[in-house]
């Protein structure tokens, strides 16, 4: 076994969180090395030096494997893959279905997900006073709400709602 999780814990995020512990020596940990953070015995692999140091968290069905390392107040999550002689430190987020590996150096920043080369991306504007966009690909769609969609949700609502208290009626 090379690591353990240890009575050591944390809650963010509504998830408990372990600290990991070094069972045997391995890479540049020792043996008794603490760790960073993982919410689960799967989210880092038995094989390859592969370690979380720190602050950093690891949670959901992400995995950091190979001879790769999370540390700092990095963050890995989702169905996130850490691998190889990757590195994810810092304050860098990867989440979602984000693969990392081979030699890569993420410091900061939001990582979420990978496309094909040759595939386009969608952006997709939330709005005249926001910052942000919306990023797509493949087959998707946004679209905007306008009056009218709106006012008819809001009928519908009242509908549903008048059915309601008709039927309340109706049992006294």
């Amino acid at each position: 076994m090379k690591f353990s999780l240890t009575q050591n814990t944390k809650q963010l995020f509504g998830i408990t969180f372990y600290q990991i512990k070094a069972e045997k020596s391995f890479g540049n940990v020792s043996k008794g090395e603490l760790g960073g953070w993982i919410e689960k015995k799967e989210n880092l692999s038995e094989d390859g030096n592969a370690w979380v140091s720190g602050n950093a968290l690891v949670s959901g069905n992400a995995l950091v494997s190979g001879n790769a390392l999370v540390s700092g107040d990095a963050r890995v999550s989702g169905n996130a893959l850490v691998s190889g002689d990757a590195l994810v430190s810092g304050n860098a987020l990867v989440y979602g279905n984000a693969r990392v590996y081979g030699e890569l150096q993420l410091t900061s920043g939001f990582f979420f997900g990978y496309k094909i080369k040759k595939e386009e991306l969608k952006y997709f504007s939330l709005g005249d006073n926001s910052d942000y966009e919306l990023i797509g690909k493949g087959d998707c769609k946004v679209e905007k709400q306008n009056q009218k969609t709106e006012l008819l949700r809001k009928a519908q609502e009242l509908i549903d709602k008048a059915q309601e208290l008709k039927n309340e009626a109706n049992k006294l």
